[in-house]
C-alpha cells in the first residue's frame, strides 16, 4: 500500500470512495475544494491503481484537524485507516501541531475504537450535532469530540 497527497487529477476516484463509503458522502463540489485548498492535506491509500481510503486534515494555527477519514467497504479492518491516521499524526507532529482535533458521531464505534488505540481521549460531546442517519429511527446524534497531544511544550 502506498500513501499519496491527493490532487484535483484524482477526483474522479476520491468522489468515487465517498460514494462507496459514507452513509452521508461530501459531495463533487466539496471534494474538489478540498484537494485545492492550501489549508487542507488530502491523502489517500492506494494499492496499485485502487484508492481504498482517504484522510482530510486541517492545519489550523496551533493544531491540525482531522476532518474526515473513509475506507473503502470491502477492505474495512485491514488496517488502512489506522495507516492513515498515523501518517496523518506524524504529519501534523512535523508541522509543530500541538494537538490533532476531531469529532466523530456517537455510534461510530469502529471509528471511537481506532482513534482511542491512536492516543486520542474524549473531550466533550456536542448533543444533537448530526442529522439523524437513516438506521438511527430520526434522532440526532452527538458529536464525540476528540483529541492527542503531539508535542510537548517547554515550561518557562
Amino acid at each position: 500500500m502506498r500513501l499519496e497527497r491527493l490532487t484535483p487529477a484524482h477526483l474522479d476516484a476520491l468522489e468515487a470512495l465517498e460514494a462507496a463509503g459514507q452513509v452521508h458522502p461530501w459531495k463533487r463540489a466539496t471534494l474538489a475544494r478540498a484537494l485545492a485548498d492550501d489549508t487542507l492535506d488530502v491523502w489517500g491509500a492506494w494499492r496499485d491503481a485502487t484508492l481504498l481510503g482517504h484522510a482530510v486534515l486541517a492545519w489550523l494555527p496551533f493544531e491540525a484537524e482531522l476532518q474526515a477519514i473513509t475506507v473503502a467497504p470491502q477492505v474495512r479492518r485491514q488496517g488502512v485507516a489506522g495507516i492513515l491516521l498515523a501518517h496523518l499524526v506524524t504529519r501534523a507532529r512535523q508541522r509543530g501541531a500541538e494537538r490533532l482535533l476531531l469529532e466523530v458521531r456517537e455510534s461510530n464505534a469502529p471509528a471511537l475504537a481506532l482513534y482511542r488505540r491512536y492516543g486520542f481521549d474524549e473531550d466533550g460531546r456536542r448533543r444533537g450535532y448530526y442529522s439523524p442517519a437513516e438506521a438511527r429511527g430520526g434522532v440526532r446524534e452527538a458529536a464525540i469530540l476528540m483529541s492527542r497531544p503531539l508535542a510537548v511544550r517547554a515550561v518557562d
